[in-house]
């Protein structure tokens, strides 16, 4: 928190009482310009690298194959107790 208020009062000094304030005005507008931008590419690059979801009927069919087969294991867990 000390350093966050340090860092307001330097800014703020160095853009109003020196000569510094608007190379300082570049610099952070540079920043901020390039950081929303690279988050922007970092999200288009993840979506054309992510591969498509499996369609429904696929996941369906593996649902269906692993409930029979619990109900497989259920049953032959009865049928060695009885």
């Amino acid at each position: 928190m000390i350093c966050a208020i340090a860092g307001v009062i330097i800014y703020g000094w160095i853009m109003f009482f020196t000569a510094w304030g608007i190379i300082l005005l570049k610099i952070t507008g540079f920043i901020a310009i390039a950081g929303v931008l690279g988050i922007l590419g970092w999200i288009g690059y993840t979506l054309a690298t992510t591969p498509p979801p499996k369609p429904i009927e696929e996941i369906e069919k593996e649902l269906e194959r692993e409930l029979k087969e619990m109900e497989a294991k259920e049953e032959v867990s009865k049928t060695s107790k009885d």
